[in-house]
């Protein structure tokens, strides 16, 4: 262990910033703090991948093992998603990143081919955890367009687009000299090309045979030994698909005009029948009506009924607006069934992977752009096996998310508990058919949980331990507001065009299991978790936040206007119906005559509020619902920061206007103040002047936008619709995608919506407005503010009087652009002055965009009985520090570097009797006061982290005693105290993709990794950090990527993930039977090493393709499988085989012996027979 002085704290690390405080304050704290001990080290720090969750992004393959049951999943930016069982989940990428246009497993041995719309092709070995390419193969002269790789046989069929097939060997990934030219596939007649492969495939029964689909319609059967052609069947229109039936006698064909051809293979010259599944059969015998292209069809047969024949595509042309179907076709039934979304592909799993007997179908997986579906064949009504996977993370687009590691243990089964009984109905009773591989043995056990809100309002709780994620609870906080049923009935009063209840921002406290999300319409809903259902009108506080007049620069008033300070008197919130009510209305219908027809909308929320009672289930319940409302004309300033206590009973949330703190145990308002009232009036001006206002609005004391329209866009935007993500290494472009990242952490108003003549206030509701800019008739006592009076002398408008700090070149114009809004906010109890009465007291760090750092005290009353009668004191305690950049995260360690967590209450039920409440309530317990401060001694520290600097303050004489540049160049995006190896650390991840940690409190960087080398906006942000050194972010619109930046998890990670292969014994070969063993019926075998071996076809030609080498070949493969689990299990296999073959070789041994004896026995008799007898006699 090692440790530091503080002493040394102007060294290397800080030898390049000033200190703000003098040097005598600077020694005396380096005497109060003097060895601080810090355990953590980089050698604690590894960052790595662990596993990736969600559906995969812009699908294009799909593959299925049907003895191992591992699917996979191919996308269209090379990347290989492997499911097993529920929790059994792989990631792969390809180099490349080229779109995989086709998956073909290796069945039961381990391994997967993958071919590439690069003309690549690949062999991953899955018998590892971490799958990897053994060997690969890229084509340089013919792009590739279907591969067909038969059952047990290591001989790969490879069709390209010039119509040509060759064949590779896949145990060492070389080119046979066997090739198929399509000339000689097709008859000398023709003289057109037939266009590339689209289907090969052998024919069940006669390995020898070849069935070859061109794109032109031609299919051809192809003799492998004789090398010519058998049999061609032409057809006019276009083919995208061919199947066999297991017999091998018959096959059907799909076509672009929505038919299906089915062919005997003896009789080439026409169709034995055609089929036009949902073409409309005319009257007079006429050929149906084309319908849209059939792509894909699979023929399967059952042994006690008809054959099964399913295909995607294939409806009438007058469908339009129809969604993709999948049609069943059963014997004399067909069943169409719809999906949410454009089929990709789909597979029917089947009992046998033997081709050449009765498939027996049961289920069929449907591969769709944005889900996974699978069909259960086996019962009435085709339903719809229920999904174990983390599929539906993109359900709506996620806007934010948090992570919470090592969460108290009870949470995931009370959030389970409450939302299994939001699951569907109607699900198949089967076993979810994709059932391989195993769960790791990690010993990570600590809960963790995931939370995602959405655009459509909804908060989604994840199950997020061991490497594994499952949904546990669903809230919809849109049920709170009334839906427009049509555009016409829509509010214009919407601050966005689209999804208006998105979620902005949530705060969650595990332990009290309070909520608070606040949505993009200036919303704040705060929730309760009960156990019990309720029914009850939402409680409505309504919220009045405008600018100060300082804010506001007119270029014809400039030099007149001078701020407006209110005193604690009129500061107090006002509970009445605010005459604004009226003026709205009059306005609205078109009466005030100091405004248009129209008029300024005055004291209007964004969304309209339910005003019936609204029935809750058990799980979240609305506590309280807090709405900012429209300011003369004005739309309110979305909410960028947000926080709850549950121990003060508070909610704290800022804008760019200033910030509001709400007791929502009284359902009041305590305190609503622009940023600049914060401040102490030793500090004339903490903010840079704004830009003039271009039009002057009628209220003249509206906030003013900076940022232009393409800031509101985006900031309306969720990260899911529309990333930027830039692929070259461009300064300029790279340059203003940090600029464009910085932007969207900025707070902008968004462009001016036209007025609703329509809007009404609900009059059955009372509502209660709270201003900070004005009186009302009726007061309520419900707070204390004790601010110190503003000074007149200094003008907010006059540059020469306002604060101007040092600004380093890298800080961009934004930053003098912009407002200072608030945008961080941390409950503590600690010293709320420099001297106090040595005791901590409760506070709230507040941070802004433009680096300041405010302490505000709270007087709470004493005891619980007195706390919903008695009001809230508060107080501003002036500038603790100032840091460049946005402040980000602040926290609070004690003396020994341990983390301060905010106080909170334990969880009761607010729904329960009051018997079990007030036994809960007496359980309710604040975290003991740390030691008494003693004079000349600092007790705490305060850690504040920005978007540039991370630095150190002694409580509580707010000494600075370490400071740390973060970055120059570039911007911190996210940055969070967490725990890490038992102490605590700051974790930053930079918009340049670096992700560092710092100690504490030292600062001492310990890790720095340039993790991404360009970031895009959907992973600036939802990238969130976690205690125990685990991250996360949202690494596509559909998928969450994990990672994690401690050494002893990576160190663990191998036996943590899944395994995927599992030894299982392949299934019995189909009896050919009597007859057609004794007649030369049945399958025929094909010696493939004969035809297509370097003896019999000769060397292919170099220049067609180029060998790329793996670490091994087959057998290599065969016995890399990884674990001593796997090792005992195939060793136990490979005993039983072993006995078995014994005991079959002794039956046999003994069989011959008895009829040795037998042939003995009677060779024995014919000798006595015969001995005396001449020869005449014979």
């Amino acid at each position: 262990m090692k440790k530091f002085n503080i002493r040394k704290v102007l060294d290397g690390l800080t030898a390049a910033s000033s200190s703000s405080s003098s040097p005598a304050a600077q020694v005396g704290a380096a005497k109060e703090n003097d060895a601080v001990p810090e355990t953590l080290q980089s050698e604690h720090f590894q960052l790595c991948k662990t596993v990736r969750h969600g559906f995969p992004y812009q699908p294009s393959s799909m593959a299925f093992d049907p003895v191992q049951k591992i699917l996979a999943v191919g996308t269209q930016n090379g990347a290989l998603r492997l499911f097993g069982r529920a929790g059994v989940e792989c990631f792969c990428q390809h180099e490349s990143g080229a779109a995989v246009i086709q998956l073909q497993f290796l069945i039961n041995e381990g391994a997967l081919v993958s071919a590439l719309a690069d003309d690549s092709i690949h062999l991953w070995n899955l018998r590892q955890k971490i799958p990897a390419i053994l060997h690969s193969l890229k084509f340089n002269r013919e792009r590739i367009t279907y591969c067909h790789l038969p059952f047990q046989s290591k001989w790969l069929y490879i069709g390209t687009e010039r119509g040509n097939i060759h064949i590779v060997n896949v145990e060492s990934f070389t080119l046979s000299g066997y090739v198929i030219m399509w000339n000689k596939a097709i008859e000398l007649s023709t003289k057109t090309h037939p266009g590339p492969v689209v289907h090969i495939s052998d024919n069940p029964m006669d390995e020898g045979k070849l069935l070859i689909g061109f794109e032109c319609g031609v299919v051809v059967l192809w003799d492998l030994k004789s090398k010519k052609a058998d049999y061609r069947y032409n057809y006019d229109e276009a083919i995208h698909s061919v199947a066999w039936h297991h017999e091998g006698k018959q096959f059907v064909c799909s076509h672009s005009d929505g038919t299906l051809t089915m062919w005997n293979i003896r009789t080439p010259a026409k169709p034995a029948q055609i089929i036009t599944p949902h073409g409309k059969q005319p009257k007079d015998g006429k050929k149906p009506e084309p319908c849209k292209p059939i792509l894909k069809v699979e023929y399967k047969s059952t042994r006690a009924g008809d054959s099964f024949m399913v295909l995607s595509g294939g409806l009438s042309y007058d469908t339009v607006g129809r969604r993709a179907c999948l049609t069943v076709m059963h014997g004399k039934s067909t069943a169409v069934l719809e999906m949410d979304f454009p089929i990709v592909d789909f597979l029917t799993l089947c009992e046998t992977p033997y081709p050449n007997d009765f498939q027996e179908p049961y289920a069929v997986v449907v591969l769709l752009e944005r889900d996974l579906v699978v069909i259960d064949l086996g019962q009435i009504g085709y339903p719809i096996f229920e999904n174990p996977y983390p599929l539906s993370i993109h359900e709506s687009p996620v806007t934010c998310c948090e992570y919470f590691a090592d969460c108290p243990a009870e949470l995931i089964p009370a959030l389970y508990s409450v939302g299994s009984r939001q699951k569907r109905q109607g699900y198949s009773k089967k076993d979810w058919p994709v059932s391989g591989g195993n769960w790791g043995q990690g010993t990570q056990s600590y809960p963790e949980i995931i939370i995602t809100g959405h655009a459509d309002g909804s908060v989604k709780f994840w199950d997020a331990s061991a490497l594994m994620l499952q949904v546990l609870y669903k809230l919809k906080t849109a049920k709170v507001f009334e839906r427009a049923r049509g555009k016409e009935e829509k509010a214009n009063t919407d601050i966005v065009d689209e999804d208006p209840f998105a979620i902005q921002t949530l705060c969650w406290c595990p332990e009290s299991r309070m909520l608070c999300v606040a949505g993009v319409s200036a919303h704040v809903i705060v929730y309760r978790f009960s156990k019990q259902e309720t029914t009850a009108e939402v409680q409505l506080l309504e919220v009045r936040m405008q600018c100060d007049l300082s804010d506001v620069e007119s270029p014809d008033t400039a030099g007149d206007q001078t701020p407006t300070r209110h005193s604690p008197v009129n500061e107090s919130p006002q509970e009445a119906e605010p005459p604004a009510v009226a003026s709205t209305q009059s306005a609205a219908g078109g009466n005030n005559s100091n405004s248009s027809a129209d008029g300024p909308r005055d004291n209007i929320p964004c969304l309209q509020v339910r005003s019936s009672p609204l029935k809750q289930s058990p799980g979240y319940q609305v506590e309280l619902l807090v709405q900012l409302v429209w300011v003369s004309g004005e739309p309110p300033q979305q909410i960028t920061s947000l926080a709850i206590n549950s121990s003060y009973g508070l909610v704290v949330f800022g804008n760019s206007n200033g910030l509001a703190v709400v007791d929502y145990l009284q359902k009041t308002l305590l305190l609503n103040l622009g940023t600049s009232q914060l401040y102490s009036p030793s500090e004339p001006s903490q903010r840079q002047p704004c830009s003039p206002r271009k039009t002057r609005q009628p209220s003249g004391v509206l906030c003013d936008s900076t940022d232009g329209p393409s800031a509101a866009e985006e900031r309306c935007k969720s990260p899911n619709s529309g990333s930027t993500s830039p692929c070259n290494s461009d300064d300029d472009r790279k340059a203003k995608f940090i600029e464009k990242a910085r932007m969207s952490r900025k707070i902008s108003s968004c462009n001016e919506q036209k007025p609703n003549p329509e809007l009404h206030s609900i009059p059955s509701r009372k509502r209660f407005y709270y201003t900070h800019s004005g009186t009302s008739t009726t007061t309520r006592k419900s707070v204390r503010l004790a601010f110190p009076p503003a000074n007149s002398d200094h003008n907010m408008n006059s540059k020469d009087n306002s604060f101007s700090r040092s600004r380093s070149s890298s800080v961009t114009s934004i930053d003098r652009e912009s407002r200072d809004a608030v945008c961080a906010f941390c409950f503590c109890e600690t010293f709320p002055r420099k001297s106090t009465d040595g005791t901590t007291s409760p506070c709230m760090l507040v941070g802004t965009t433009q680096g300041s750092v405010i302490l505000v005290a709270l007087s709470l009353p004493h005891g619980d009985d007195q706390r919903l009668l008695q009001p809230i004191g508060i107080s501003s305690c002036g500038t603790v520090a100032r840091l460049k950049g946005g402040i980000l995260t602040m926290a609070l360690l004690d003396a020994s570097g341990s983390l301060l967590s905010a106080s909170h209450e334990p969880w009761y039920d607010p729904n329960s009797s009051d018997e079990e409440k007030e036994k809960e309530k007496s359980r309710w317990r604040r975290p003991a006061s740390p030691p008494s401060w003693q004079e000349g001694q600092d007790s705490q520290f305060a850690v504040l982290c920005s978007e540039k600097q991370a630095k150190v303050l002694a409580m509580p004489s707010q000494t600075r005693v370490y400071k740390h540049n973060i970055t120059e160049s570039s911007f911190v995006l996210r940055a969070d105290v967490v725990c890490m190896a038992g102490t605590n650390c700051i974790a930053c991840f930079c918009a340049n993709g670096h992700i560092m940690t710092l100690s504490l409190p030292s600062l001492r960087p310990l890790v720095d990794v340039n993790y991404l080398p360009l970031t895009d906006m959907r992973i600036a942000r939802t990238f969130c950090f976690s205690n125990l050194g685990q991250a996360l972010y949202l690494t596509s619109p559909t998928e969450v990527q994990r990672i994690t930046y401690s050494q002893e998890t990576c160190d663990n990670l191998q036996e943590m993930l899944s395994e995927l292969f599992t030894p299982v014994e392949t299934p019995e070969a189909p009896n050919r039977g009597f007859f057609k063993g004794l007649f030369g019926g049945g399958a025929q075998s094909l010696d493939r090493e004969d035809l297509f071996g370097e003896t019999a076809s000769g060397k292919a030609s170099r220049s067609l393709a180029q060998h790329i080498p793996g670490p091994g070949n087959m057998e290599g493969m065969k016995g890399a499988a990884s674990g001593v689990v796997g090792d005992l299990a195939r060793a136990r296999i490979a005993l039983d085989e072993r006995g078995q073959k014994l005991g079959e070789l002794e039956e046999r041994t003994a069989a011959m012996m008895a009829s040795a004896d037998s042939f003995s026995k009677h060779a024995h008799d014919m000798m006595l027979k015969y001995k005396d007898k001449k020869w005449y006699q014979l």
